[in-house]
């Protein structure tokens, strides 16, 4: 079994057959770490070597006696360094908060290893998830598998990498501005943003407030959506703590369907209010062509709201959520002198906000919410790039111009994302296929909130039809 390209369910299944053990899953996960990580930067706060080999073996005596945790009992996973994981460092990328060790697990970490999963280590991130593009001053540059000279692109970027590259088969991440999409994308994987509230946050989270704060959340990332529905079953489910929380889906049994007849609206560059790189609309129209070939119906849809109007609105409650959650970062001369300029400025935008700004945003975000409900009426699914653009060197802080228009701040250049993750519904990236250059790209496919099976559905048939995270897995070898 090679486990660089195999599904973690069939690993799953492979372990409870005993065609494998977790003792032989540990050491060839931790030698294709050896030989990729130090190439891509990846994977950061690694584990002792016997540390986890000793809990391998203690996973398999554990099935051996009957006591399996659940479908992830004796497989390795790395979870993004933003969230915590009892023992390990949350740097979070900045070094405010290097060598602060996590006495207790994260409601989501806590899931994936009550459901078995040994956890190896963190995945890398921006400082703070902030940007598009994996680098920090702490773990440097996560690098893009298939050319590494470019981004990897983020903020999960670690997570994608780590998969693309074989590292890992399954990875948490997070998305509040096309986190768990444009990674996914820009390494031909999978990311699944599911619709806001099926994942719970911390109930103390960074943000102080479980009300309010409807946008970033965490999600599952595999070479597959079969495993993007296993891990979100693992990860999803209400929190008595959380007002907002919703029941769990039942998304792996149903996800073989038939999709013949299903309707996709194509939304393309929205009109041309978003400026796209060469080749990124042929991609996405591509992929749409393997949908009609799977008897899917799709249809070119004219731009549904105002472009501007939603950027305004989404600017406005991302500085309002991210001061929330870092002005006192700012407010104190010891840590606002190592913080990032994005940083900074997005909490003092924030900082000057009335209620009564925020207060418009949010009409705005209702009233896109129900045009896009009435969309849905007629469409199961609409589809976007993942990017305007293709990985960029990463030496780059963030893409200045897209084809001569200029981009006025570090995440403009993101901006096809943000439809979505301001009315926090179900999305996820599929492979699309290369470009010219060579560089993965992907679409985002999105559908009405709670509908988060009909998405992976949609996935799941295109996906085996293409099997592009397999058949075009990146070749690494240690320098």
């Amino acid at each position: 079994m090679d486990f660089t390209k195999t599904d973690a369910m069939d690993i799953s299944a492979g372990l409870a057959a005993g065609d494998i053990t977790a003792e032989a899953l540990m050491r060839a996960t931790l030698a294709r770490i050896a030989a990729a990580n130090p190439v891509v930067n990846a994977i950061v706060a690694l584990r002792d070597a016997d540390d986890l080999m000793a809990e391998a073996r203690a996973s398999d005596a554990a099935r051996k006696a009957g006591n399996v945790a659940g479908w992830l009992h004796g497989i390795p996973i790395a979870i993004k360094d933003l969230a915590n994981v009892a023992g390990l460092e949350t740097s979070m990328g900045s070094p405010i908060f290097v060598g602060q060790i996590a006495e207790k697990d994260d409601i989501m970490v806590a899931r994936l290893r009550g459901a078995g999963a040994i956890i190896i280590g963190k995945t890398n991130t921006p400082e703070f998830g902030l940007g598009s593009h994996t680098f920090n001053p702490v773990h440097g540059a996560t690098l893009n598998p298939y050319d590494t000279t470019r981004s990897a692109g983020g903020s999960s970027g670690g997570a994608a990498v780590a998969l693309a590259a074989g590292m890992i088969a399954v990875a948490d991440g997070s998305d509040m501005m096309g986190s768990l999409r444009n990674p996914a994308a820009w390494n031909n994987v999978f990311g699944f943003r599911p619709s806001w509230g099926m994942v719970p946050s911390e109930p103390a989270a960074r943000v102080g407030d479980t009300f309010l704060h409807q946008m970033a959340t965490a999600g599952p990332m595999a070479r597959s959506p079969r495993d993007i529905a296993a891990l979100l079953e693992t990860m999803s489910g209400p929190d008595p703590r959380q007002p907002n929380s919703v029941e769990k889906q039942v998304l792996v049994e149903d996800l073989d369907a038939n999709i013949a007849g299903r309707r996709i609206g194509w939304l393309g560059d929205w009109g041309g209010a978003y400026p796209m790189e060469n080749g990124i609309l042929q991609l996405g129209q591509a992929a749409m062509a393997r949908f009609e070939a799977l008897d899917c119906v799709v249809e070119n849809v004219p731009a549904p709201f105002d472009a501007t109007e939603i950027w305004q609105a989404w600017v406005t409650l991302r500085h309002w959520a991210i001061a929330g959650a870092s002005a006192p970062l700012l407010a104190n001369p010891e840590t606002a002198k190592l913080l990032k300029p994005e940083a900074i400025w997005e909490i003092e935008q924030g900082l000057k906000l009335s209620a009564m700004e925020v207060h418009k945003a949010s009409v705005i975000r209702s009233r896109w919410f129900a045009q896009a409900a009435e969309m849905f009426e007629d469409y199961d699914a609409l589809a976007l790039p993942s990017a305007q653009v293709w990985p960029f060197p990463v030496a780059w802080r963030y893409p200045e111009t897209i084809n001569g228009v200029a981009m006025d701040t570090y995440h403009r250049w993101m901006e096809v994302v943000i439809p979505v993750s301001i009315l926090g519904l179900p999305c996820l990236n599929i492979p699309a296929g290369f470009g010219a250059n060579g560089l993965p790209g992907g679409v985002q496919l999105f559908g009405r909130r709670g509908d988060d099976q009909c998405v992976l559905q949609l996935g799941q048939a295109y996906h085996q039809a293409t099997h592009f995270p397999q058949k075009h897995a990146p070749h690494i070898h240690q320098a």
